[in-house]
Parts: C-alpha cells; structure tokens; sequence
C-alpha cells in the first residue's frame, strides 16, 4: 500500500520518536522500518512502513481479511501524520521567533499518532510520574503477560496489544506499579467497553479532554497527550510536561514553569501539538 503525503517528511524524526517508545513482542524499529503486530475487528496481523521512492510512504500489510484494509489505511494515515500541510504548519508557527529557528531544522516534522486509543491511553497511563524507558518496561510485561501471541516472519513481534475485555479484568497492578495506577488501567479499558468510541474524535479539542479527564486517573496532562496523538487535535498541548519544560528553558536559557510554558504557548496556537513535538525534538 503507498501512502502519499505532501513533503518534505522527516521520516528520521517519526521512526526516532516511535523507536524510543517501542514495545518489546509488539513493535519493532529496525533498519529505516517500523514493524508491529496489529489487530482489527477480532482478526490480527502484522505490518510494516518505510520510506517509498517518491512522496509517499510505503505499507507491507500481512491480514487474512482483505475488507479491513480501508481501515488499515485510516489508522496508518493518522498514525504518520500523513494528511499534515508542512507548508501551511510552518508558515503558522514561524510567526514565533523561537518556531521559526526549529521550523527551518525540522521542516518535515510531523506529530506522532497511534494504532489504537486503548493501546495509546494504556502507554500514557503507565508512563504517569515515570520515565519513557520505565514505562516501555512495563508495557512490555503487559504485553507478554496478557496479550495474544501471534506468529510472524518477525523475531521481535510476538503477541498483539492486550484486548480491552482482558485488561478490564486483570489485576495490572501486579505487574509491578502502584495498586491505584493498576486500577486506572482497568477502569480506562472498562471505559472502552462501555463505550466504544471514547478515543474518537469529538466535536472539539475542549470536548475531547473533558471527557477523557471525567474517566478515573486520567488528568489534564494525560488528556492531552492522547488529544494529541489520537485525537489528532492539532492544538492540544499538555503544559505540565517536564520534557518541554526543559526543553524550552534549554533553548530559551532559564528556568521555566508549566504556567510560564502554558502563557508562551498561546503564540503557537492553533498548532501547539506541532510545536509541542518540535520542543520534544530537540531534547
């Protein structure tokens, strides 16, 4: 399958971000090539993404039904930023004097989705309060613990995502974390349960957060990383991040709070998830 996207696209940058998050037995980077296993309407299979020759990228796709692939192609197109406008986004943000020097590094930068709401809300729960590395570590477990095994070509995919009717009913706090954080994660599959299209689009980035924030655990922080992500709203911005709040104290030369981060950031709206990732970037 091509997936064709209007350049430039830092393919360097979305394979950087992805790598550091991979999930071991569900997800690979290897080589220039994003590997993971996938799972749509009950039935699972694996794909890969790379480069192509022209603007687009490149799909392999191994799922043993052929009805599913408009809903592949949906995912992967939100997944890489695929429907992005570079020259409409930069133009945007290098009204701001700082947006504008990482705008002229970066041109093709593009805000990372996901596979799945479940599986990004579930990732963004764990990493409450821990590093990016502490939480893959967790996931992993999760991964191995209670999702499905799955044979593929690759050694490094080997189970799909847990289902939400397994993590609704599992005691994830024995995975190592605290008992309320273990709760958390069952309450959001719970949530999936009772309501399906809770990490869906709503009619505006206000309403999304408000109901993600209305389920158990979930704060304004990790509202909007999955705004951001899954959602695809391009304004959302979780202010109270420590990574860009270093990151904007690094380039800017001094300490820096998450109200004085969250007043620079009107400059940058309606983009701030853009700009947001170009802070991310340069740590």
């Amino acid at each position: 399958m091509r997936l064709a996207y209007q350049p430039p696209y830092d393919w360097a940058a979305m394979l950087a971000f992805l790598s550091a998050r991979a999930i071991n037995g569900l997800e690979t980077v290897e080589a220039g090539v994003y590997r993971r296993s996938i799972s749509v309407n009950g039935q699972q299979g694996w794909l890969s993404v790379a480069p192509g020759a022209g603007d687009w990228l490149e799909a392999d796709i191994a799922f043993p039904d052929a009805a599913a692939l408009p809903e592949i192609e949906r995912r992967l197109q939100a997944m890489f930023d695929l429907d992005a406008q570079p020259e409409v986004i930069n133009a945007q943000l290098a009204g701001d004097p700082l947006m504008a020097q990482l705008v002229a590094a970066r041109p093709g930068l593009r805000v990372p989705g996901t596979w799945d709401g479940l599986e990004l809300a579930i990732r963004a729960v764990l990493g409450q309060q821990i590093t990016v590395v502490a939480a893959i570590r967790l996931a992993g477990k999760l991964v191995a613990q209670y999702g499905q095994p799955l044979h593929t070509p690759y050694a490094g995919i080997t189970h799909v995502f847990p289902t939400p009717e397994v993590l609704a009913a599992a005691d994830l706090a024995t995975l190592g974390m605290p008992k309320a954080r273990g709760r958390t994660l069952s309450a959001v599959a719970q949530a999936v349960l009772d309501d399906p299209q809770v990490f869906q689009p709503k009619a505006s980035l206000k309403d999304g957060v408000a109901r993600l924030v209305a389920l158990p655990g979930i704060g304004d922080w990790t509202a909007q990383y999955i705004a951001m992500r899954q959602l695809r709203e391009a304004d959302a911005f979780a202010s109270g991040d420590i990574g860009l709040i270093n990151a904007l104290a690094a380039l800017e030369g001094g300490p820096v709070s998450a109200r004085q981060l969250l007043a620079r950031a009107e400059a940058w709206r309606p983009l701030r998830a853009y700009a947001a990732q170009h802070l991310w970037t340069t740590l």
